[in-house]
């Protein structure tokens, strides 16, 4: 049985930025975030939305080749970091570990945004927010959010 979202929401690229708000309004309570979706489905797109609407002054970008990209926030006065990651290349858990991969995950000042993460699905923390982007069209996404507890 397919479990139920937590949280769908609808957007097209043009509100974007709509959409991460509302993500955020519900999920910055869950530090890891595991995001899929196909190649081109934006998910990079809804990390850079989602850090301008949280004022991150850092350069956002794709991570798939540095595979880690680390950015600051102010969050309520408290300086915060999101580590977002791209497993795409990667190869086994072990070559996640080595790269430093699980110590942002346990980090738990942080938040961790995970691109791929079915590549090195046993590293990813219980609880966790598993979201997956669906292109529903030229400009329209789906973003399913479900928490993962077991």
């Amino acid at each position: 049985m397919e479990q139920e979202p937590v949280l769908q929401i609808s957007y097209s690229l043009s509100n974007i930025r709509n959409a991460a708000d509302k993500l955020w309004q519900y999920a910055h309570q869950y530090r890891v975030w595991a995001l899929s979706g196909q190649m081109g489905a934006g998910k990079t797109t809804l990390v850079h939305a989602l850090c301008d609407n949280l004022g991150v002054t850092d350069a956002v970008s794709s991570p798939t080749f540095a595979l880690i990209n680390q950015y600051n926030f102010d969050n309520k006065g408290i300086d915060t970091t999101i580590y977002h990651m791209d497993w795409y290349r990667l190869k086994s858990e072990e070559e996640a570990v080595q790269a430093g991969m699980e110590d942002c995950l346990l980090d738990k000042n942080s938040y961790a945004i995970v691109e791929w993460p079915e590549q090195a699905p046993g590293l990813l923390p219980r609880p966790h927010l598993k979201l997956n982007i669906e292109i529903t069209g030229p400009e329209d996404r789906v973003l399913k959010v479900l928490l993962i507890n077991k």
